[in-house]
């Protein structure tokens, strides 16, 4: 499953729009409505990619992020949000994601930028280990 991405939201028609635009480049979409339940998806599962709404009903995009940042092969963290702009895109790359969508969704946008996650590992986490 390492090519295929986890969508945490609680909007089942969101995920049903993101699995139809990922779907039809052949990237497989999973998706929970909770941290919890994600929390429960990453033990079990590889995920090359997670794309997450910045709130969600039990925690925050940066929950998401420290959930990842201990795994092996860390994956690209995608956030999204209704509120997105410049001040929270730096921030987010700031903290570990790997970049932020802004809603509404757009096809080739959501396409490009997940299926760059997947086959591109996260150059700020990595570029921030070897500063360390």
């Amino acid at each position: 499953m390492r090519d295929s991405v986890l969508f945490i939201s609680p909007s089942a028609v969101e995920a049903a729009t993101v699995s139809q635009m990922l779907g039809s480049i052949d990237i497989p979409c999973v998706h929970v409505e909770t941290l919890k339940r994600a929390q429960q998806m990453f033990k079990t599962e590889g995920f090359g990619a997670i794309l997450t709404e910045a709130r969600l009903p039990d925690g925050t995009w940066a929950d998401v992020v420290r959930l990842v940042g201990g795994a092996g092969g860390s994956p690209a963290v995608v956030v999204t949000d209704n509120l997105a702009d410049a001040r929270f895109w730096v921030n987010a790359l700031e903290r570990g994601a790997y970049d932020v969508l802004a809603k509404p969704f757009y096809c080739g946008e959501v396409q490009r930028i997940l299926a760059n996650a997947l086959h591109e590992p996260p150059r700020l986490t990595r570029a921030m280990a070897l500063a360390k």
